[in-house]
């Protein structure tokens, strides 16, 4: 099942950049897939994220 996905551009300091890069690295995952990652669980917590099945984050395979 695809995950239907979007495209935004972001303007993001090159210090938080490089920190979230860092972090990815230690994860194991993409820079993309990381601030997906984080995102999600900022609103998971917050409860503004819609409940259901969780979907994992997933590489853009033309990233």
């Amino acid at each position: 099942m695809a995950v239907d996905k979007k495209a935004y551009p972001l303007r993001i300091s090159a210090a938080v950049l490089e920190a979230m890069q860092r972090w990815a690295d230690d994860d194991l995952r993409s820079l993309n897939a990381q601030i997906e990652y984080v995102l999600r669980e900022a609103l998971r917590k917050s409860g503004r994220l819609k409940p259901g099945k969780p979907q994992p984050v997933e590489d853009d395979p033309d990233a």
